[in-house]
């Protein structure tokens, strides 16, 4: 119906307008266009969702707990580790690093010089800060086990 009240309006009814200059403000400073054309850009109507989607995408692994024999083993490394604790052994540990937001996490293998055997805490401090808890340690790595053994 609009476009029918317009025809009938007749092409010279806003004529007298087509060769008027563009209005400039006096007042208001003229718009920049980067920040015109953000005024056409989309928009994200549910903000998050896309994190939210490739948080639950993203895979964890689960944690698998060590047998009577293998933990045995780890108890022994300890020991000889804490024997030469003062000589700051390298060592190589395997660990599981639980994930802070969703359940389970990833495993992980660091390299350094063992600085402390926390015993209260229970975890390993490395020379550059690394701090693994004992309690997700499955493999330790070090010239001295080889000497022991």
């Amino acid at each position: 119906m609009y476009r029918d009240e317009q025809r009938s309006a007749g092409p010279g009814k806003y004529e007298d307008m087509l060769d008027l200059p563009h209005h400039v403000s006096s007042v208001h400073p003229q718009m920049a266009l980067s920040d015109r054309a953000a005024q056409f850009a989309p928009f994200a109507a549910l903000t998050g969702y896309g994190d939210a989607i490739r948080e639950t995408a993203r895979l964890t692994d689960d944690f698998v707990w060590l047998d009577e024999d293998n933990r045995g083993s780890l108890d022994g490394k300890l020991r000889v580790l804490q024997e030469h604790i003062k000589e700051r052994p390298e060592v190589t540990v395997t660990f599981f690093r639980p994930d802070g937001r969703k359940t389970g996490g990833a495993y992980e293998t660091v390299t350094g010089n063992l600085k402390k055997i926390d015993t209260f805490a229970r975890k390993l401090v490395m020379a550059d800060g690394t701090a693994v808890l004992m309690e997700y340690v499955i493999q330790m790595e070090c010239g001295l086990f080889w000497e022991e053994e």
